[in-house]
């Protein structure tokens, strides 16, 4: 990470900057160790560019169209992020972006520097490039076609670009036809020679409908006036053929030049040229709004005004470095810190701001504005960040969390539903289960609780027990009679395993404000995987719909992706263990502890523990259940961090979905895990640094931090655990406990 620190304090331009810079580079404060390039590669999802913690605005390279000797029409593939780091050819920097996600949305609103003579065909105009550097809240790379470097940092709400251009003629353009998404509709107009304002339309996530189409709105100003400027538009069909792109008037592609006009369609854009007579910078702040042009403006005004890049930056480098302060870490190499704040940074991504600085935001269904005091969050990949995320989330920054919760009563109340994987006011539906629940318990539960909990309450009964017209829990009445899904339904075994644990984690709640029918019924309910355990198998599978076993099943089928019967997303192996909350109770359907360690043993022995996906990613912390094993937890644990999670773009499993991956290292390398989902508690293994320091938030806990030390006399099995100097007798600590302990020490043999 200290090379990356040497490139930037070289290439930076200003001396207020490389002062500022070498600073940071000899402090090694947290945020200088985030390496955004990480997850760029092997399907990580993850993109390179700067954004604001939880911010609204991102800007990315987008370098997954036209790649380079295989060139790439719009519609002709869609990817699921916009870079992807083996690729050499770049046709723009998007300013909106979805990190660690498997479905294609955003990636749109393309700023591209060009020299010469205008050229607005992408796969003509895009060029090769070198010398990236990328930190947390900036990103620089060199154009080698042009000779021109950009560098890019953002606020919550406006993505900021500042371009160093050679003598001569120079453009930048703004092209709303390429993205990540195959919406028709756009909207680009001229305000005057240092302003842009427009529309583009997103919202076919995982393929939805494109009636759910949603507007993301801009303003785009200059530093300096452009001599020339104008609009163009690309029509969608051309004598029944798809139009191929060209420069000029020849009827395909029409250029109208100096004109404020307003131009929509499909594929549309806008320029500004300059004419220098020395190299010249010229920077570019582009402010977004999901409500309104006037908001996209003042959101780029007040977050930003007169500000340099240099002074966007700064602020934004100290948010970023004050949030991930917020655990410090002691101990430990260059590499282990790296992946560590770098995991961390991506954990403060998503869930991320939608309302606007005014309060504005659009309400879910789109047909009203609503106003918040607060912050609005979207992007809620509920199916994965359940687990551990937002446990994490709960933990280090509550306040954050409790928006969160209201964000999601807010849907409530203008959708009649929970969330399930919402994302920037339009309800996707997406993957199973009824994941808000196991969320809004896990915070309440911790404490945090200044938020209306009877409603979350309520609605969560609503979710778990209306049989007709419920987007939440599609066979709801099945699961209820037979305590179960069939093969009537798809992936019915993990449905009914995510249906199991909400149902317990609503148990939980029903519990703590004293409903006890409400505890029994649905902690009676959370037991229901039994009837799909086979014996024989000694794991679980799916059934017909008069009950009998399915035929033929194939316990493997499913894994890497692959289509089956019974599970989404995973296999028979892969969901055996998915019963967090009863572990115990698996444990003796399988016939003991023996039983219990060898099948589980043998996921991993014979590798079909899949540490890229979310059923199992808490297996390898299930042998803290049966005693003497505790040490196979410890071995794989640490195995895993340093097989699948290294400083270099590849260095994730595989997709972070909106940051889990990343948490569940996170939690790893500080040597402890949320085991359940809903259950306030943590099982512990070896911390991987020395010392570990969690700050606490003094509005939800009485401590001011907790740390975590590791005492190693050799390297092996954990010996003991103490709390405050105390044996814990216990790999597994209480919440309110690990809060209130003041320090937990792990002392090895």
């Amino acid at each position: 990470m200290f090379s990356i620190s040497k490139k930037l304090i070289l290439k930076t331009a200003c001396s207020f900057c490389m002062l500022f810079f070498s600073i940071t580079s000899f402090a090694q404060q947290p945020a200088d160790y985030v390496n955004p390039f990480i997850g760029t590669s092997n399907f990580g999802a993850a993109f390179p560019g700067p954004i604001a913690p939880r911010g609204m605005a991102s800007i990315s390279p987008f370098n997954v169209a036209g790649v380079k000797n295989t060139p790439m029409e719009k519609d002709s593939q869609w990817l699921s992020n916009p870079y992807v780091n083996e690729n050499t050819f770049l046709t723009g920097f998007s300013q909106v972006n979805l990190s660690g996600v498997g479905c294609p949305e955003l990636g749109v609103i393309l700023l591209m520097p060009t020299t010469g003579n205008l050229e607005i065909d992408h796969l003509k105009y895009g060029s090769t490039y070198s010398n990236e550097v990328a930190k947390a809240g900036y990103y620089s790379v060199d154009l080698k076609k042009y000779k021109v470097k950009g560098e890019f940092t953002a606020s919550k709400r406006v993505g900021v670009s500042r371009f160093s251009f050679p003598k001569g003629q120079s453009n930048i353009l703004i092209n709303l036809g390429l993205g990540l998404t195959n919406e028709e509709g756009s909207m680009i107009k001229v305000v005057s020679s240092t302003e842009i304002e427009g529309m583009r339309s997103v919202g076919s996530f995982c393929y939805n409908s494109p009636e759910d189409a949603y507007p993301v709105y801009f303003v785009a100003k200059f530093s300096k006036p452009a001599e020339k400027f104008g609009v163009w538009k690309k029509p969608s069909k051309y004598n029944g053929v798809e139009a191929q792109w060209m420069s000029g008037y020849n009827g395909k592609a029409r250029i109208m030049k100096n004109t404020i006009k307003t131009v929509v369609g499909d594929s549309i854009g806008s320029y500004f040229s300059y004419k220098f007579d020395k190299q010249e910078t010229v920077e570019v702040k582009i402010g977004i709004s999901y409500v309104s042009i006037e908001n996209a403006r003042e959101n780029l005004e007040k977050e930003t005004g007169d500000k340099s890049f240099d002074a966007v930056y700064k602020d934004t480098y100290k948010e970023w470095n004050d949030e991930l302060s917020k655990i410090l870490v002691e101990g430990g190499s260059e590499d282990d810190k790296t992946i560590f704040y770098t995991a961390l940074y991506h954990t403060l991504i998503h869930p991320n701001t939608l309302n606007d600085v005014n309060g504005e935001y659009p309400q879910i269904k789109r047909t009203k504005i609503g106003k918040t005091d607060g912050t609005r969050y979207t992007v809620f990949s509920l199916w994965d960040t359940y687990r551990n995320m937002h446990p994490l989330t709960s933990l280090v920054y509550p306040k954050q969390q409790s928006d969160m919760i209201k964000s999601m009563l807010k849907m409530y109340d203008e959708n009649g539903w929970l969330p399930k994987w919402e994302l920037n006011s339009t309800e996707t539906f997406t993957m199973v289960g009824d994941p808000a629940s196991i969320v809004i318990v896990d915070a309440c539960l911790k404490g945090i609780q200044d938020f209306d909990v009877y409603k979350a309450y309520y609605a969560m009964l609503k979710g778990a027990d209306q049989i007709e017209n419920n987007p939440l829990r599609p066979g709801l009445k099945e699961y209820i009679e037979k305590g179960y899904l069939s093969t009537n339904y798809p992936g019915p075994v993990s449905t009914t395993l995510e249906y199991n644990t909400s149902d317990y984690a609503i148990s939980l709640l029903a519990k703590a404000l004293g409903e006890k029918e409400d505890y029994k019924r649905f902690a009676k309910r959370s037991l229901s995987y039994q009837k799909l355990f086979d014996k024989n198998l000694k794991l679980l599978r799916p059934r017909i719909a008069n009950g009998n076993w399915y035929e033929p099943f194939d316990p493997e089928a499913g894994s890497n992706f692959e289509a089956n019967v019974g599970f989404i997303e995973g296999n028979a192996w892969q969901y055996a263990f998915m019963v967090p909350h009863d572990i115990k109770g698996l444990m003796k359907l399988m016939g003991g502890d023996k039983p219990f360690t060898d099948q589980l043993q043998k996921v991993f022995d014979t590798k079909k523990f899949d540490m890229a996906n979310e059923p199992d990613i808490a297996y390898p912390y299930l042998f803290n259940y049966v005693k003497g094993e505790e040490w196979r937890s410890q071995e794989l644990v640490k195995k895993l961090v340093q097989e699948y999670f290294q400083n270099k773009p590849k260095g994730l499993p595989g997709n972070d979905d909106t940051g889990t991956m990343s948490a569940w290292l996170v939690y790893s390398m500080m040597g402890f895990y949320p085991i359940s989902p809903g259950d306030p508690i943590y099982t512990i293994t070896t911390p991987m640094f020395d010392k570990v320091t969690i700050k606490l938030d003094s509005r939800y806990y009485k401590k001011e931090n907790i740390v975590i030390e590791k005492e190693i006399n050799t390297d092996g099995k954990i010996k003991t655990i103490e709390l405050n100097g105390k044996p814990l007798n216990s790999y597994f600590i209480s919440h309110d406990d690990f809060v209130n302990g003041g320090t937990l020490k792990v002392i090895q043999n």
